[in-house]
């Protein structure tokens, strides 16, 4: 186990993969997470919007008994997590961690110098609910690290302090979920990124150093490989500790170290940016990191944009228009849905949005698949859903200050524009119907939800971008890992205009897209403009859930995005492991060739692009044009 020395001055770098591995030859296996208790979306409530670390036992007790007297758990709502601020001290005879007991009073035991959360977390459960804890993976928490002027800090002596799991993993897991009782953990990283020598709270003897392996401002100097074996040792303990799968693992790394690319593999949601805020440029932000990945989402694994904020600030009772779009896009896009509201404080009106159970609906879906964008600008976009049902979900978006009329076409929700396509909004209620397409007013910061039916242009069958949750990129071909320019670049709440102001820095550029090429621009190949399939890169192998469907099909060629003198690409298409096609070596300029595979009885597909020369640190953008799963 990579944190099993205490006093280690530094994760190991973990060592490189043999040399005759081949990351392109297929599996035959599904490699997202499934385990854990997440094959919806996680929902509940977690303290730290609310309170920050200045928590106890009333506030979060109560908190529970609002979900389940105001009916929010009978919804989904059903996870309560304690955040920072819990704990006292590490005991240094044994290691074992020290509840503060003044804050939580059913943790003491009397005659014992023990204290133990299983009187708590017995309430939480009598109520119907589960309970979650926080850690993180360093000695130190965020809250210790980054605001040690908030209250509930750890006490005692420097190594008293260190509370965190670094060189206790087994041991806090094991007492937090055997012992203790627990359902879900956050893993923050903060411990990780904010200790060098030279801190001002190392150089104060406050804490001990811990060379970073996380600097968020450069993957270069980030430790990637470090930090993903800090984390797999949380999910080995898991497993060992809730053999049966009884847990939640939230991994809070906000976007760094390339957690896009890995963190499916390994936890239940996965942060993809810094902390959220009660503002609306911070939401954006949020959204921003995690509306472009819809093939990084899945069933057991997802992706997390942070906290809801309704109730507060921009999101407050004179923002109702802010908190139902926040509120609606966390939905479409599968984010988990954690209140962040004192819920003592609630009111009618928040109760209603959070109580959409139309909208909470779309996030619960069992098909899985995160919203993906038919529209986009930097003013409005659309997204749309397909859900289990075989409808869809379409929300149109206004992210500007200003009013704007749009217009949804059928051809945006792939459906016929021949034939109608029927329309509930999901707030109002109302009930409409067009054909072709159909035009709307939104109001500044203002976003629509309908749940729709029509007829789909694809009659038999289902596009692999209609199925993100069926779809993942084992390898998306990305060799460097950079950040993404296209993140809305918002002012934060903890800097505020101090410094140069913020700038890129979450990973992911150059990812697999659904419906858009790997940088963003429209699928295009020789010319030719292509509105589904999916966008990656050469050396990427995908993985397709085939839930009964015939045959695959597509046409494949390199995307116009790409360089001139790209190299040949040969795609490949694989069944449960076996090779059942494969393309001639496609080259820029070459029009999109069609590519199929009987894929009856195939549990797994995987589709692999492979370059056939040149520069394999520069890999070129290729398409899977139209996709499908057809019957």
């Amino acid at each position: 186990m990579l944190a099993a020395a205490p006093d280690a001055p530094r994760a190991p770098v973990s060592p490189a993969p043999a040399a005759a591995a081949d990351p392109l030859a297929p599996s035959g296996r599904w490699s997202a997470n499934t385990d854990g208790q997440a094959a919806v979306p996680p929902m509940g409530w977690n303290s730290w919007n609310a309170f920050n670390s200045d928590i106890d036992e009333e506030k979060v007790l109560a908190s529970a008994r609002v979900l389940v007297d105001t009916g929010l758990s009978r919804l989904g709502y059903r996870y309560v997590n304690i955040d920072d601020g819990w704990w006292l001290k590490r005991r240094q005879t044994d290691g074992r961690l020290v509840i503060r007991s003044d804050k939580f009073p059913s943790a003491g035991k009397p005659g014992s110098t023990d204290t133990s959360f299983r009187p708590f977390t017995d309430k939480i459960h009598a109520m119907g609910l589960k309970a979650g804890i926080y850690s993180d993976i360093g000695r130190n928490s965020c809250g210790q690290i980054y605001t040690p002027d908030f209250k509930n800090q750890p006490e005692g002596s420097v190594q008293e302090r260190e509370v965190g799991l670094y060189g206790h993993v087994d041991q806090d897991i094991g007492l937090f979920f055997r012992e203790w009782g627990f359902d879900f953990i956050k893993v923050d990283g903060c411990g990780v990124r904010g200790l060098p020598a030279d801190a001002e709270r190392v150089r104060s003897g406050m804490y001990r150093a811990l060379p970073p392996i996380i600097d968020m401002q450069s993957l270069g100097r980030t430790d990637v490989g470090a930090v993903k074996a800090l984390y797999q040792s949380v999910g080995t303990a898991l497993q060992r500790h809730r053999p049966g799968g009884d847990y939640v693992f939230s991994l809070c790394l906000w976007g760094s170290a390339d957690v896009r690319a890995w963190g499916k593999d390994m936890g239940n949601s996965s942060r993809t940016s810094d902390d959220i805020s009660p503002h609306w440029g911070r939401m954006l932000t949020n959204l921003d990191t995690a509306i472009t990945r819809p093939l990084y989402a899945h069933p057991g694994s997802w992706n997390d944009a942070d906290m809801l904020y309704v109730g507060t600030g921009d999101f407050d009772a004179d923002h109702l228009t802010e908190a139902r779009s926040h509120f609606s896009l966390w939905a479409m896009i599968n984010s988990p849905l954690i209140i962040g509201y004192d819920l003592r404080k609630l009111t009618a009106a928040q109760r209603t949005i959070f109580g959409n159970a139309q909208i909470v609906a779309l996030n619960q879906d069992p098909a899985g698949n995160q919203a993906v964008i038919a529209y986009q600008s930097e003013d409005v976009q659309f997204l749309v859903k397909t859900l289990a049902d075989g409808g869809k979900a379409v929300a149109l978006f206004n992210r500007s200050a200003e009013p704007a009329e749009v217009h949804l076409t059928a051809a945006q929700l792939k459906y016929r524009e021949d034939a109608p396509v029927a329309l509930t909004d999901l707030w109002s209620g109302k009930r409409s119907s067009f054909t072709g397409e159909q035009a709307f007013k939104l109001a500044p910061h203002e976003t629509l939800v309908f749940r729709t039916s029509g007829t789909r242009r694809l009659p038999n069958g289902l596009f692999l971008s209609e199925q993100p949750g069926n779809v993942n990129p084992a390898v998306d071909g990305v060799v460097a890992p950079r950040v993404d320019p296209t993140i809305h670049q918002s002012v934060t709440h903890w800097r505020g205009t101090r410094g140069p102001g913020e700038h890129a820095q979450y990973s992911g550029w150059g990812g697999a897209q659904a419906d858009r090429a790997v940088y963003g621009q429209v699928l295009r190949v020789a010319a030719r403009n292509y509105d589904t399939g999916l966008g990656v890169l050469t050396g990427s192998r995908m993985e397709v859930r085939n839930n009964g469907f015939a045959r695959f099909t597509a046409s494949v060629g390199v995307d116009d995005s790409s360089d001139a003198a790209t190299a040949g690409v040969r795609f490949e298409v694989y069944g449960d492991g076996k090779l059942l096609a494969r393309s001639r070596p496609m080259r820029f300029g070459e029009a999109a060739q069609p590519l199929s595979a009987d894929v009856k009885g195939v549990r797994i597909v995987e589709l692999v692009a492979r370059a056939t020369g040149g520069d394999a640190r520069n890999p070129a953008a290729v398409v899977w044009a139209d996709a499908a799963m057809v019957r």
